[in-house]
């Protein structure tokens, strides 16, 4: 029993030193960046080699994809960051675990979500506002209810000479 223990430990401390290696060679080094994204990420220049791999991936990604940007797609980021700052960390940590459980859903259900929400955009200001009141209005149960009907509206096929 000991001996499975001590060899447990020990392969644990070598994925430790394994993983750390592979984390020093990392291809998030400030030299391995483009000029575009040295740039863009200047103000972490200092504390670059500082910085977790995941959180310099991450920074390097983003920054890959400002650079791609035109000026108004960036003016629209721009504006969509303002808003996340001034979400308190609650709201934050809601809308992560959201968009966590969404990227969970199968490809069929993601699409189902996307195209009642571009639907729900085509609509006009005033019917959209309506309908907002009218979900905050109902309990819990209520809502609940109305996605079990809307998603067995739209998996059941259109009836004939009836519009989907």
């Amino acid at each position: 029993m000991k001996s499975r223990y001590l060899i447990a430990t020990v392969a644990w401390l070598l994925l430790g030193c394994v993983t750390a290696a592979f984390a020093q060679n990392d291809e998030a080094t400030w030299s391995n960046l483009t000029e575009a994204q040295q740039k863009v990420l200047e103000p972490y220049a200092d504390e670059w080699s500082s910085l977790p791999v995941e959180r310099r991936l991450r920074l390097a990604q983003g920054a890959q994809r400002w650079s791609e940007m035109d000026r108004r797609e960036r003016a629209a980021a721009r504006e969509r960051f303002q808003t996340w700052r001034k979400l308190d960390d609650d709201k934050r940590a809601l809308i992560r675990d959201r968009y966590r459980q969404f990227q969970e859903l199968h490809p069929r259900e993601k699409a189902r979500i996307r195209e009642n929400f571009q639907r729900f955009r085509r609509l006009p200001p005033g019917q959209r506002q309506e309908l907002r009141e009218r979900f905050r209005e109902m309990t819990p149960e209520e809502r609940q209810k109305l996605r079990e009907r809307i998603r067995q509206r739209q998996t059941r096929p259109p009836r004939p000479g009836r519009p989907h």
